[in-house]
Protein backbone atom coordinates (compact mmCIF):
# COMPACT_ATOMS: atom_id res chain seq x y z
CA UNK A 1 0.00 0.00 0.00
CA UNK A 2 2.92 2.31 0.90
CA UNK A 3 4.40 2.02 -2.34
CA UNK A 4 1.08 2.05 -4.25
CA UNK A 5 0.72 5.46 -2.19
CA UNK A 6 4.07 6.48 -3.32
CA UNK A 7 3.59 5.62 -7.04
CA UNK A 8 0.77 7.53 -7.18
CA UNK A 9 1.91 10.71 -5.51
CA UNK A 10 2.01 14.35 -6.98
CA UNK A 11 3.05 13.94 -10.82
CA UNK A 12 5.26 16.82 -10.48
CA UNK A 13 7.08 14.78 -7.63
CA UNK A 14 10.42 12.75 -9.48
CA UNK A 15 12.28 10.34 -8.07
CA UNK A 16 16.06 11.08 -7.63
CA UNK A 17 18.22 9.80 -10.51
CA UNK A 18 20.89 7.15 -9.33
CA UNK A 19 24.35 8.97 -9.34
CA UNK A 20 25.68 6.96 -12.84
CA UNK A 21 22.87 6.88 -14.49
CA UNK A 22 23.16 6.97 -18.30
CA UNK A 23 26.66 5.26 -18.03
CA UNK A 24 25.67 2.11 -19.39
CA UNK A 25 24.22 3.98 -22.81
CA UNK A 26 27.62 5.41 -23.46
CA UNK A 27 29.47 3.05 -26.10
CA UNK A 28 32.87 3.58 -27.09
CA UNK A 29 33.54 3.66 -31.11
CA UNK A 30 35.87 1.40 -32.85
CA UNK A 31 37.67 3.80 -34.59
CA UNK A 32 39.10 5.70 -31.37
CA UNK A 33 41.78 3.97 -30.10
CA UNK A 34 41.82 3.56 -26.23
CA UNK A 35 45.09 1.62 -25.38
CA UNK A 36 48.50 3.52 -25.48
CA UNK A 37 51.79 4.09 -23.26
CA UNK A 38 52.03 6.22 -20.85
CA UNK A 39 55.91 7.36 -20.29
CA UNK A 40 58.22 9.88 -18.59
CA UNK A 41 60.08 12.27 -20.23
CA UNK A 42 63.01 11.45 -19.09
CA UNK A 43 65.47 12.90 -22.30
CA UNK A 44 64.91 16.39 -20.68
CA UNK A 45 66.23 15.57 -17.57
CA UNK A 46 69.28 13.85 -19.23
CA UNK A 47 69.83 17.02 -21.19
CA UNK A 48 69.25 19.18 -17.70
CA UNK A 49 71.68 16.56 -15.71
CA UNK A 50 74.16 16.80 -18.65
CA UNK A 51 74.01 20.32 -18.68
CA UNK A 52 75.05 20.84 -15.16
CA UNK A 53 78.79 21.84 -14.33
CA UNK A 54 78.45 20.63 -10.98
CA UNK A 55 79.23 16.85 -12.00
CA UNK A 56 82.20 18.38 -14.32
CA UNK A 57 85.81 17.59 -13.40
CA UNK A 58 88.15 20.70 -12.99
CA UNK A 59 90.29 19.72 -16.41
CA UNK A 60 86.84 20.06 -18.26
CA UNK A 61 85.48 23.35 -16.27
CA UNK A 62 89.31 24.89 -17.09
CA UNK A 63 89.02 23.88 -20.40
CA UNK A 64 85.10 25.20 -21.03
CA UNK A 65 86.49 28.58 -19.67
CA UNK A 66 89.36 29.31 -21.52
CA UNK A 67 87.41 28.31 -24.58
CA UNK A 68 85.19 31.02 -23.79
CA UNK A 69 87.92 33.65 -22.92
CA UNK A 70 89.79 32.61 -26.65
CA UNK A 71 86.02 33.40 -28.53
CA UNK A 72 85.58 36.64 -26.60
CA UNK A 73 88.91 37.25 -27.74
CA UNK A 74 88.15 36.17 -31.71
CA UNK A 75 85.18 38.77 -30.96
CA UNK A 76 87.39 41.59 -29.95
CA UNK A 77 89.69 41.04 -32.75
CA UNK A 78 87.12 40.85 -35.49
CA UNK A 79 85.41 43.19 -34.44
CA UNK A 80 81.44 42.80 -34.83
CA UNK A 81 77.79 43.66 -33.41
CA UNK A 82 77.67 40.59 -30.99
CA UNK A 83 76.12 39.88 -27.93
CA UNK A 84 78.54 36.88 -26.80
CA UNK A 85 80.13 39.37 -24.70
CA UNK A 86 77.52 41.09 -23.22
CA UNK A 87 75.80 37.71 -22.44
CA UNK A 88 78.43 35.47 -21.57
CA UNK A 89 80.56 37.79 -19.69
CA UNK A 90 83.47 37.76 -17.05
CA UNK A 91 86.49 38.86 -15.88
CA UNK A 92 89.14 36.50 -16.60
CA UNK A 93 90.17 38.17 -20.24
CA UNK A 94 90.45 41.22 -18.78
CA UNK A 95 92.60 39.99 -15.50
CA UNK A 96 94.70 38.42 -17.88
CA UNK A 97 95.07 41.27 -20.18
CA UNK A 98 95.62 43.77 -17.17
CA UNK A 99 98.31 41.34 -15.51
CA UNK A 100 100.10 41.22 -18.72
CA UNK A 101 100.08 44.65 -19.63
CA UNK A 102 101.08 46.02 -16.52
CA UNK A 103 104.26 43.36 -16.48
CA UNK A 104 104.90 44.03 -20.18
CA UNK A 105 105.53 48.24 -18.95
CA UNK A 106 108.00 47.53 -16.03
CA UNK A 107 110.98 49.19 -16.28
CA UNK A 108 114.05 46.72 -16.10
CA UNK A 109 116.19 48.95 -13.68
CA UNK A 110 117.40 47.79 -10.59
CA UNK A 111 117.72 51.23 -9.02
CA UNK A 112 115.66 50.84 -5.51
CA UNK A 113 113.59 53.71 -6.68
CA UNK A 114 112.85 52.97 -9.87
CA UNK A 115 112.07 49.27 -9.29
CA UNK A 116 108.92 48.31 -11.41
CA UNK A 117 106.68 48.29 -8.82
CA UNK A 118 104.93 51.86 -8.95
CA UNK A 119 104.76 51.04 -12.74
CA UNK A 120 102.80 48.18 -12.35
CA UNK A 121 100.08 49.31 -9.55
CA UNK A 122 99.96 52.46 -12.08
CA UNK A 123 98.93 50.52 -15.41
CA UNK A 124 96.81 47.94 -12.69
CA UNK A 125 94.98 51.01 -10.94
CA UNK A 126 94.12 53.30 -14.14
CA UNK A 127 92.90 50.23 -15.92
CA UNK A 128 90.16 49.29 -13.61
CA UNK A 129 89.64 52.40 -11.94
CA UNK A 130 88.98 53.77 -15.86
CA UNK A 131 86.87 50.82 -16.66
CA UNK A 132 84.13 51.27 -13.09
CA UNK A 133 84.71 55.22 -14.31
CA UNK A 134 83.12 54.53 -18.06
CA UNK A 135 80.49 52.13 -16.64
CA UNK A 136 79.15 54.57 -14.02
CA UNK A 137 79.43 56.92 -16.37
CA UNK A 138 77.48 54.67 -18.52
CA UNK A 139 74.76 53.92 -16.16
CA UNK A 140 74.18 57.61 -15.44
CA UNK A 141 73.64 58.48 -18.97
CA UNK A 142 70.73 56.31 -19.29
CA UNK A 143 72.65 52.97 -20.65
CA UNK A 144 70.74 49.40 -21.05
CA UNK A 145 74.07 47.49 -19.64
CA UNK A 146 74.90 46.47 -16.41
CA UNK A 147 77.91 46.96 -14.58
CA UNK A 148 80.16 43.58 -14.95
CA UNK A 149 79.50 43.37 -19.25
CA UNK A 150 80.45 47.06 -18.99
CA UNK A 151 83.68 45.92 -16.87
CA UNK A 152 84.13 43.11 -19.51
CA UNK A 153 83.66 44.83 -22.89
CA UNK A 154 86.32 47.30 -22.07
CA UNK A 155 88.71 44.92 -20.83
CA UNK A 156 88.58 42.38 -23.31
CA UNK A 157 89.19 45.58 -25.92
CA UNK A 158 92.41 46.37 -24.15
CA UNK A 159 93.86 43.09 -26.17
CA UNK A 160 94.79 45.21 -28.95
CA UNK A 161 97.04 47.50 -26.92
CA UNK A 162 98.33 45.03 -25.17
CA UNK A 163 99.41 43.31 -28.60
CA UNK A 164 100.82 46.91 -29.17
CA UNK A 165 103.12 46.66 -26.16
CA UNK A 166 104.19 43.43 -27.17
CA UNK A 167 105.52 44.44 -30.81
CA UNK A 168 107.00 47.75 -28.92
CA UNK A 169 109.05 45.71 -26.80
CA UNK A 170 110.46 43.63 -29.75
CA UNK A 171 111.18 47.07 -31.75
CA UNK A 172 112.83 48.51 -28.54
CA UNK A 173 115.45 46.18 -28.89
CA UNK A 174 116.97 47.21 -31.57
CA UNK A 175 118.97 50.36 -31.69
CA UNK A 176 117.14 53.79 -31.08
CA UNK A 177 116.21 56.06 -33.61
CA UNK A 178 113.74 58.11 -35.49
CA UNK A 179 112.68 54.96 -37.59
CA UNK A 180 112.23 53.19 -34.32
CA UNK A 181 110.02 55.50 -32.77
CA UNK A 182 107.57 55.64 -36.24
CA UNK A 183 107.19 52.30 -36.01
CA UNK A 184 106.02 52.37 -32.46
CA UNK A 185 103.64 55.48 -33.13
CA UNK A 186 102.18 53.76 -36.32
CA UNK A 187 101.55 50.58 -34.50
CA UNK A 188 100.26 52.35 -31.04
CA UNK A 189 97.44 54.12 -33.28
CA UNK A 190 95.93 51.31 -35.12
CA UNK A 191 95.69 49.43 -32.34
CA UNK A 192 94.14 52.40 -30.16
CA UNK A 193 92.07 52.67 -33.05
CA UNK A 194 91.35 49.18 -33.07
CA UNK A 195 90.44 49.00 -29.25
CA UNK A 196 87.97 51.97 -30.03
CA UNK A 197 85.93 49.89 -32.93
CA UNK A 198 86.14 47.18 -31.20
CA UNK A 199 84.39 48.78 -27.88
CA UNK A 200 81.90 51.12 -29.15
CA UNK A 201 80.73 47.99 -31.50
CA UNK A 202 79.48 46.28 -28.28
CA UNK A 203 78.68 49.63 -26.12
CA UNK A 204 77.21 52.06 -28.73
CA UNK A 205 73.69 50.30 -28.83
CA UNK A 206 73.62 50.22 -25.08
CA UNK A 207 73.28 54.11 -24.85
CA UNK A 208 70.25 55.98 -26.10
CA UNK A 209 70.64 57.53 -29.35
CA UNK A 210 70.85 61.29 -28.02
CA UNK A 211 73.77 60.71 -25.71
CA UNK A 212 76.40 58.20 -27.20
CA UNK A 213 78.96 60.97 -28.02
CA UNK A 214 78.98 61.09 -24.14
CA UNK A 215 79.55 57.84 -23.67
CA UNK A 216 81.62 57.30 -26.42
CA UNK A 217 84.22 60.06 -25.35
CA UNK A 218 85.20 58.81 -21.66
CA UNK A 219 85.76 55.68 -23.77
CA UNK A 220 87.99 57.42 -25.99
CA UNK A 221 90.21 58.84 -23.22
CA UNK A 222 90.62 55.86 -21.23
CA UNK A 223 92.46 54.27 -24.52
CA UNK A 224 94.33 57.03 -25.28
CA UNK A 225 95.77 56.90 -21.50
CA UNK A 226 96.73 53.35 -21.75
CA UNK A 227 98.50 54.11 -25.60
CA UNK A 228 100.30 57.01 -24.22
CA UNK A 229 101.24 54.98 -21.93
CA UNK A 230 102.84 52.70 -23.75
CA UNK A 231 104.49 54.90 -26.78
CA UNK A 232 106.06 56.80 -24.00
CA UNK A 233 107.46 53.32 -22.32
CA UNK A 234 111.66 53.02 -22.19
CA UNK A 235 113.31 50.11 -20.91
CA UNK A 236 115.53 52.01 -18.82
Amino acid sequence: MAEAAESSGDPGTTSPRPLFAGLSDISISQDIPVEGEITIPMRSHIREFDSSTLNESVQNTIMRDLKAVGKKFMHVLYPRKSNTLLRDWDLWGPLILCVTLALMLQRSSIDSEKDGGPQFAEVFVIVWFGAVTITLNSKLLGGNISFFQSLCVLGYCILPLTVAMLVCRLVLLAEPGPINFVVRFFVVIVMFAWSIVASTAFLADSQPPNRKALAIYPVFLFYFVISWMILTFTPQ
